[in-house]
C-alpha cells in the first residue's frame, strides 16, 4: 500500500515539474494566433506521411500549485538516486531518471535484505523534439516544428517480492 501512493506520488511530482518547466520556457502566441483556436496547417513530411501542425497554448491557471514535499528517495526502503540527461532538442531540455541504488531493500534496522528487490518504477511522459522543417517555403532551411514523443522513464524505486520461476 505504502509503495503504491509512493509511486503516485512520485509519478504526480514528476509531472508538475515537468508542466512547471513548460511553463517556465513557454513563449505566449501573438494575440491573432490566441483567438484563433482551430488554426491547422497540413502537409506531407518527406517520406510521404501526413503532417497535421496545431498552435501549443499552455494555460498557466491550469497548473496545480507547488506545495513542500519531502524527498522520498532517501526515506524509501528502496533508495534511488536521480541522474539528469541534456538534450537540447527536447522540451523539456532536462529529463531526471531514477536509478536503484540497491539490489535488495532495506530492513527496520537499515541493512539490506536481499529477500525482497529494488525495482524501478516506469512512467510513461511525452516530450516534444524540435525537428528542422524541411518545405519548398522560403526561409524553410531555418524554421522548426515539434513532434509529440513518447518515453518511458524511471520516476522512483520500489521493493518488491523477487519472482521465481520453477523450471519442469
Amino acid at each position: 500500500m505504502f509503495a503504491a501512493s509512493n509511486s503516485k506520488m512520485t509519478g504526480v511530482c514528476v509531472m508538475m515539474m515537468m508542466m512547471m518547466m513548460m511553463m517556465a520556457l513557454a513563449v505566449p502566441m501573438p494575440k491573432e494566433a490566441s483567438h484563433s483556436k482551430h488554426t491547422k496547417t497540413h502537409r506531407k513530411s518527406p517520406d510521404e506521411a501526413a503532417v497535421e501542425t496545431v498552435p501549443l497554448q499552455l494555460d498557466p491557471n491550469a497548473l496545480v500549485p507547488s506545495r513542500n514535499i519531502r524527498p522520498l528517495q532517501n526515506a524509501s526502503i528502496s533508495p534511488w538516486t536521480y541522474n539528469m540527461s541534456r538534450d537540447d532538442t527536447l522540451f523539456p531540455p532536462v529529463l531526471s531518471e531514477a536509478r536503484c541504488l540497491l539490489h535488495g531493500c532495506l530492513d527496520s534496522e537499515g541493512r539490506e535484505d536481499l529477500n525482497l528487490e529494488s525495482r524501478p518504477i516506469m512512467h510513461q511522459v511525452l516530450l516534444l523534439r524540435r525537428v528542422k522543417s524541411t518545405g519548398a517555403g522560403s526561409g524553410a532551411g531555418h524554421s522548426y516544428h515539434y513532434r509529440l514523443e513518447s518515453r518511458l522513464i524511471a520516476v522512483g524505486c520500489t521493493c518488491v517480492r523477487p519472482t521465481v520461476r520453477h523450471q519442469n
